[in-house]
């Protein structure tokens, strides 16, 4: 058994094997089943998933290598893209110098989609795509893991209840994206902290930064971390499919001090940030973060001004902020009549107000200010404001 075999993702050698057993997974075949046919899944199930498993087997038929996989499904995400936004743009990837690997730390607001655009505008660029990790509360069934693991990810392990497991976990987690970037040339995919950020404060956690040089102790933290040549990712979402969720999470939290998932959510989440309108989604690839730091927290908020200010402000964001209660009046935020023309105004002011209709007034606080805190930081940057 490898080092890596418990986190890492499965290998060209693994895929018919791990493909064969999705076709004979009967959870697998339901879930799809479900998806595919929501209405006719109860009372035909029976009937559809032996028909469905068929067809599966005639699409991945030969299929042998993960890049080959992965050209099969970029079809169907690409049809997926096109169907819940309005257009998808990126930036920077001018910057990525093609047989190179790179750490790229993205801020994150979607389960699934967040590293699946950053896949869309890497692969579309023809360079490879980068190693995503995935927290294993996320994989609670095998199929899940199975999938998630084909398509490059990586396990990160989140439910451990000892610190001396907690600590070798993140020792592994270490070495196994250093020994990616550094051995085998693979670019890796990582979330600037830990959890989505519901109320759209998009902030690195220097933990994760120093969990990158754990496995290099005897090494100066700023030399670690340039050898794995850090990218800041910025992922903007017009709209958030998931923003109800999140302002109800948000108020719960805030009212009682705490919230408890309930069975299947985190399923309903991805689901949902999967199939949602999204409106405009834009990413942007900053320059490699090589100069200027030392240490961990220093790194952190090189970071946090690269993601903030490649951060694309859409209509929605400058309405929302009008109507946030915490808004700086120091800042000098222009005018939004300055910034977009009025047909765009126009169909923003509609779908916002559609979004506070369909949201309880006691959660529109939250609601708000998903959207508005990312106009404060960005503009507290340009004015070299601390955050």
């Amino acid at each position: 058994m490898g080092e890596f075999d418990s986190i890492r993702p499965y290998n060209n050698q693994e895929v018919p094997t791990v493909i064969a057993r999705l076709l004979n997974d009967p959870t697998f075949l339901g879930t799809l089943t479900r998806f595919r046919f929501p209405r006719l899944a109860g009372p035909f199930g029976w009937l559809l998933k032996p028909l469905i498993a068929h067809r599966l087997r005639q699409q991945v038929a030969g299929i042998e290598t993960v890049e080959a996989l992965q050209d099969k499904i970029e079809f169907y995400v690409d049809r997926t893209i096109e169907r819940a936004t309005d257009g998808v743009t990126y930036s920077g990837l001018e910057q990525l110098i093609p047989g190179t690997a790179y750490l790229f730390i993205a801020n994150h607001r979607d389960i699934v989609m967040d590293p699946a655009f950053v896949n869309y505008a890497v692969y579309h660029a023809g360079l490879p795509t980068p190693r995503i990790a995935i927290g294993d509360n996320l994989l609670q069934r095998p199929f899940v893991s199975d999938l998630m693991r084909l398509n490059k990810s990586f396990i990160v392990h989140r439910n451990l209840a000892g610190r001396r497991e907690k600590l070798a976990a993140f020792q592994l987690l270490s070495a196994y994206i250093n020994h990616s970037i550094r051995v085998d040339g693979q670019s890796i995919w990582i979330a600037q902290a830990e959890g989505r950020a519901k109320d759209g404060d998009d902030r690195t956690d220097s933990a994760i930064l120093k969990m990158f040089h754990m496995s290099r102790k005897d090494e100066p933290f700023a030399e670690v971390l340039r050898s794995l040549k850090p990218i800041p990712v910025s992922i903007s979402y017009e709209y958030d499919p998931c923003d109800q969720a999140k302002a109800r999470e948000l108020t719960i939290r805030a009212t009682t001090g705490s919230y408890e998932k309930a069975p299947g959510e985190d399923d309903a989440s991805i689901a949902l940030g999967i199939t949602g309108y999204k409106g405009r989604v834009h990413i942007h690839f900053g320059a490699p973060q090589l100069d200027g730091f030392e240490d961990s927290k220093q790194l952190a908020t090189l970071l946090d001004q690269q993601i903030l200010t490649g951060y694309r402000l859409f209509p929605v964001h400058y309405l929302a902020y009008a109507q946030w209660s915490e808004r700086c009046v120091e800042l000098d935020v222009p005018a939004i009549d300055q910034l977009f023309p009025a047909a765009e105004l126009a169909k923003a002011r509609g779908e916002w107000q559609r979004r506070l209709d369909a949201c309880p007034a006691e959660q529109r606080p939250w609601l708000i200010q998903q959207y508005a805190m990312p106009v404060r930081n960005q503009y507290r940057i340009k004015a070299g404001i601390p955050l």
